[in-house]
């Protein structure tokens, strides 16, 4: 099968999305599929890439490094006539993503679209909550102008179909767990961080941004420390937020963005996740902190209502009960026997999942596109 996937983000980028499409577009390649990818070109990119289509992007505002694609419909329609894929996958809601999906539907191509950030929850972040209505409904034009809309999660697919999403499909994540390992724990970068074998390192993984919610964050390390003074506080990756978050913490240890083995052996040499956000639609990183076999406190939607178990992983706080999470923070990582408990039994949560199975599933869904013409779609994945 020829297949098209449709990003305005992807690696070097290092967020969620990038790292969710570079993921099915790999199974896909690795299932003997022909795949072509479209997305903006990145800076200092020349000649298209081999299995890729770079077309015009611009920056994105408030984040550096992070572009979205322009207008493309004419280019796509073109490329597609040439080179007809079976079916399309648009990953992203932005300007090419709405192109691919106009072109799409003038060449009658199947297509299929990814709902991977709850831009109706950054509208709150940003302090124009009463925006939220109009992006959602934005959102569900989009989504519903394409044959499928994939999520990760039930909670997530039940909520689109209370607001009129059409046909919206689970496909199951999953994490590499051969990357992220306890394993990988290392005493040496703990001594970096100021962080002795019994001392506490609690890890934020993520974009430093406004949408995760950063200052509930702060907060409850800050109980935390109050009792256990030892208590570092370590910071993996970036963002518009980091320079103030780094100027009003001097104590905080910032590590920049981390990829691959480095992020496993950062996650790993963690003792607790904490993870504030209320805005993700999924969160890996939940997923690759227990992997890591590290404890993690999150609010209780997305991946942390699906894996985390609250009082056997970590907790998972109900959703506005702040005072909930930094209690849950200042408990867990204040008990080092609890802890050690729990680092074991966070591996088993996750050690069943395979990446393989996820690329079969969505390899089934678009096989289901492309076969009946956009009509009907496979069973939710399980």
């Amino acid at each position: 099968m020829r297949y098209g996937i449709v990003t305005e983000t992807y690696p070097p980028e290092i967020n969620g999305v990038a790292l969710t499409v570079q993921g099915l577009e790999q199974g896909l390649r690795e299932r003997g599929h022909e795949v072509e990818l479209v997305r903006p070109r990145q800076t200092g990119e020349a000649d298209d890439p081999a299995g890729s289509l770079l077309v015009r992007g611009a920056a994105l505002p408030r984040y550096p490094g992070l572009k979205f694609g322009l207008p493309a419909t004419r280019a796509l329609r073109k490329r597609w006539q040439a080179m007809r894929p079976d079916a399309i996958y648009v990953a992203t809601e932005g300007p090419l993503g709405w192109s691919a999906l106009r072109a799409a539907r003038q060449l009658g191509i199947p297509a299929a679209t990814g709902f991977h950030t709850r831009f109706d929850d950054y509208m709150r972040d940003y302090g124009a909550p009463w925006l939220q209505g109009v992006a959602l409904r934005w959102m569900r034009r989009f989504h519903n102008s394409a044959q499928a809309t994939l999520v990760p999660t039930l909670e997530l697919q039940r909520f689109l179909q209370g607001e009129r999403f059409d046909n919206v499909v689970r496909l199951a994540r999953a994490v590499d767990t051969r990357l992220f390992d306890p394993a990988r724990r290392d005493r040496g970068l703990r001594a970096q961080w100021g962080v002795g074998d019994g001392g506490v390192a609690a890890i934020y993984v993520g974009r430093i941004a406004a949408e995760k919610n950063l200052p509930l964050a702060v907060r409850a390390f800050r109980a935390l420390q109050a009792q256990r003074p030892d208590a570092r506080f370590v910071w993996v990756g970036d963002g518009p937020a980091r320079e103030q978050l780094q100027r009003e913490n001097p104590d905080f240890i910032f590590c920049g963005v981390q990829r691959g083995e480095d992020l496993a052996r950062h996650f790993a040499s963690g003792d607790l996740f904490v993870f504030a956000s209320h805005s993700e639609t999924f969160g890996n990183v939940t997923l690759e902190a227990l992997a890591s076999g590290v404890p993690t406190v999150a609010f209780d939607y997305g991946a942390a209502r699906e894996f985390l178990r609250d009082g056997v992983h970590g907790a998972a706080i109900a959703d506005g009960d702040d005072p909930g999470f930094v209690n849950a923070v200042t408990r867990i990582g204040s008990d080092d026997v609890l802890r050690t408990a729990m680092r074991i039994a966070c591996r088993d949560a996750v050690g069943a999942l395979r990446p393989a199975q996820v690329s079969e599933d969505f390899d089934r869904i678009l096989q289901s596109l492309a076969r009946n013409g956009g009509q009907h779609v496979a069973a939710a994945a399980t």
